[in-house]
């Protein structure tokens, strides 16, 4: 069956599938404007909401609170490190298997799941150290 789209979902959708990586409604508005696509920002939000439902986005909510969008059809697993932002991906899937026994033992249609493990990366742990070395020494 077709899904009956509107012009601005497949707008959306293309656009998500050129841009190789995940990004915000905000930053797709600006996209959209930039390229004589515009539409307003209410339009993006409501369009994403319709591509999220039948699965063909995924979205990702980082550690600012921020969601991302991306067209990508995977599951997406990360290491973020709280202090720089960066987020470092890791293929190993702890949850794989569980995925498959949920969509059996609930007969719930799973789109796609994000693994989030929350931290410091080495540099920044690193630099924490360091810090904290630093204020211990003033002590007169």
């Amino acid at each position: 069956m077709k899904l009956q789209r509107t012009r601005s979902q497949e707008r959306i959708l293309t656009l998500l599938k050129t841009l190789s990586r995940p990004i915000s409604a905000q930053d797709l508005y600006i996209e959209l404007r930039n390229s004589n696509h515009s539409m307003g920002l209410a339009t993006v939000y409501r369009s994403l909401d319709a591509l999220k439902l039948e699965g063909s986005v995924q979205v990702r909510t980082l550690a600012n609170g921020e969601s991302v969008y991306s067209s990508l059809q995977q599951d997406q697993h990360h290491l973020t490190c709280l202090q720089c932002g960066e987020s470092i991906t890791i293929n190993e899937c702890p949850v794989h298997d569980l995925e498959h026994e949920l969509q059996d033992s609930h007969s719930f249609k799973i789109y796609y799941h994000t693994l989030e493990f929350f931290g410091l990366c080495d540099r920044c742990a690193v630099a924490n150290k360091t810090n904290e070395a630093d204020s211990s020494t003033h002590h007169h």
